[in-house]
């Protein structure tokens, strides 16, 4: 495929790009960072998910309950700690793309904190995702109507509408090992929620983690720009990040991705071998690039300036691209279970297959949007 060069949202000339804009950049998302864990802090991170939490909101949802209900102070705990994560995100990024304008040692240092901090905030709420995810997944396969509102719900807020209905080749012994699959995968990434949690709780509470929210405190208030940061000139920096995405975009097997289904990574997923297939970690590496370019565009033009819609419209595939990947590796890994029924195995690796077609569907929809024309939204 020929390299594509992204246009820039705005004009380049416009507004300033000098080491006054990064250090403006840098001391807002500290900002930012600091309201988030004040704001996380006030809600109470102890009020979060916890072992009951999965099975707890499946439980109102079957009374038809709204899930949420008396759960508001758990949900801005929750959106603090996504604000927290993205702020952490946005300046461990910035630090990486623009690192020749900072002071060297200080940037060396403070990147992989902040990406501990993120990755160990994630967690819990991925292991979350990922179960609701299987579970709907598994009752859709199934032909069960456990969940018929939230199944529905979820298809149209992926922007694809309601999911007809397919015909499942023996649906009758796949209704068989459902229950049991779901149990299954229920008390794993229940645990493992649990575990990410504890996790969580104990890092906002450690002297490492205290030690980076001083570090973004004086952030906010002081940039260590370099001297020569004043007079330097961002755009060629940013170029170079989005010259890493072009290159990495390039090598990726397009022409794979434009077939519906993908047999070799599917044999490979139900394999004794636990370790991820080779053909996701790319498209993962590529997630991250584009995170980066639209993070140094957001230096250079400002958070609330246009937005290309096809970066947006790319970088919600390849999202949608590491939750199915990840979500079959779950399901594999269970499959893997000592002693399971054959039917609880054969519901899995159906689920399995299932989860490695929406990650085909994903890659296609993201070779999709990037040859699309460049169209700037506001």
């Amino acid at each position: 495929m020929a390299q594509q060069h992204l246009d820039p949202p705005t004009d380049p000339t416009a507004g300033p790009t000098s080491g006054d804009a990064l250090a403006g950049y840098l001391r807002a998302q500290a900002t930012e960072f600091l309201r988030s864990l004040r704001q996380h802090r006030e809600n109470g991170a102890a009020g979060g998910p916890s072992a009951q939490g999965g099975s707890h909101v499946r439980a109102k949802s079957r009374a038809g309950e709204d899930p949420r209900a008396g759960d508001g102070g758990t949900e801005d705990a929750a959106d603090a700690a996504l604000a927290l994560r993205r702020s952490a995100r946005r300046i461990s990024g910035t630090l990486h793309t623009f690192r020749p304008l900072l002071d060297a040692d200080w940037s060396e240092a403070m990147r992989p904190e902040l990406a501990w901090l993120s990755g160990t905030l994630a967690r819990e709420h991925a292991y979350a995702a990922r179960l609701e995810r299987l579970l709907l997944a598994l009752h859709r396969l199934s032909g069960s109507s456990v969940f018929p509102a939230q199944s529905s719900s979820a298809g149209e807020a992926a922007g694809a509408g309601p999911r007809p209905q397919t015909a499942i080749p023996e649906r009758g012994n796949l209704t068989v090992g459902a229950a049991k699959a779901g149990a299954l995968l229920e008390r794993q990434l229940t645990l493992a929620r649990t575990r990410a949690h504890s996790a969580a709780l104990q890092a906002l509470g450690s002297s490492r983690f205290h030690a980076v929210a001083d570090s973004v405190a004086v952030l906010a208030s002081e940039v260590p720009l370099t001297p020569a940061a004043a007079d330097a000139d961002l755009r060629p920096l940013a170029a170079a990040a989005e010259e890493r995405l072009c290159d990495a975009v390039a090598a990726l097997p397009l022409v794979t991705a434009g077939h519906p289904y993908n047999a070799e990574a599917l044999v490979h997923g139900l394999s004794p071998d636990p370790s991820p297939h080779p053909q996701d970690g790319p498209w993962h590496q590529v997630r991250l690039l584009l995170r980066l370019h639209r993070y140094a565009c957001e230096v250079l033009h400002g958070p609330e300036s246009a937005v290309d819609v096809r970066l947006l419209a790319a970088g919600d595939a390849l999202n949608r691209h590491r939750d199915a990947a990840e979500a079959a590796a779950a399901a594999a890994a269970a499959a893997r279970t000592p002693r399971i029924a054959p039917a609880t195995a054969y519901a899995l690796g159906v689920l399995h297959a299932d989860q490695r077609h929406e990650v085909e569907a994903a890659r296609f929809a993201f070779q999709q949007a990037w040859q699309k024309q460049t169209v700037v939204t506001s």
